[in-house]
């Protein structure tokens, strides 16, 4: 099953040749075309990295709940 990081992964690229070759069809240069397609490259990676970034399923343990010795109060 694909998840979201797959398809952002597969999306880089695509995004990268895609967005080029779409610019440089409708006549924008390519020294120009690949910086705006990079520009959405860019803002891909930093989507997944910070707006939906990884996260720990599992909570983090306290101090007071780590499974070790008791208090000896």
């Amino acid at each position: 099953m694909t998840g979201y990081y797959d398809l952002v992964l597969g999306l880089i690229p695509l995004a990268l040749g895609g967005i080029t070759a779409l610019l440089s069809v409708f006549g924008l240069a390519l020294t120009t075309a690949i910086p705006v397609a990079s520009v959405v490259a860019v803002g891909l990676i930093g989507h997944a990295m910070f707006v939906n970034g990884p996260v720990d399923s599992t909570p983090a343990s306290t101090p007071a709940d780590d499974g070790g010795f008791q208090a000896a109060d």
